[in-house]
């Protein structure tokens, strides 16, 4: 897997990204904010929300999307997988590679719906995030999630 900062000329790739990803999201709850994007708004949303995107053999299969919050906070904006390579542990490298790269993390929070029981098991079986509320987006009900490590100053 290779990793690469996006910038504003990856904005089709992402948006081909998260089309796929979230598609089925957008037919299940007739609304999704990760689906869709124009390219404007993709751009506006790199630059607010720095994007990583994971190549396998030249090709873009994923993306996370994080904004730092200060003090070691975090806050995930976006994990996606396109559809065809789900399953395959490419979010899974993904969110590692995101904690490696900031090893001054302490804090990472998210969202995500609250039917989606592979999200929740993610999360919580494979990198033991707490769930720590829920709340309505729009007319989804999301789960809050929240994971916490204590940093070595040294």
């Amino acid at each position: 897997m290779v990793y690469k900062c996006a910038d504003i000329n990856d904005a089709d790739i992402l948006i081909e990204i998260y089309n796929s990803a979230f598609h089925d999201d957008f037919i299940r709850y007739g609304q999704c904010p990760a689906y869709g994007h124009s390219r404007e708004s993709m751009q506006r949303s790199i630059s607010d929300y720095p994007k990583t995107i994971a190549y396998d053999q030249g090709r873009a299969v994923g993306v996370i999307s994080v904004k730092d919050e200060g003090q070691g906070k975090y806050y995930i904006g976006c994990l996606a997988v396109i559809k065809e390579e789900q399953g395959r542990g490419i979010g899974t490298s993904l969110l590692k590679h995101f904690m490696s790269e900031h090893p001054d993390w302490k804090e990472l929070t998210l969202v995500t719906p609250k039917d989606k029981e592979q999200n929740i098991r993610f999360y919580t079986e494979r990198f033991g995030f707490e769930i720590t509320g829920e709340e309505v987006d729009g007319d989804v009900t999301v789960l809050l999630f929240k994971l916490s490590r204590q940093v070595d100053p040294s």
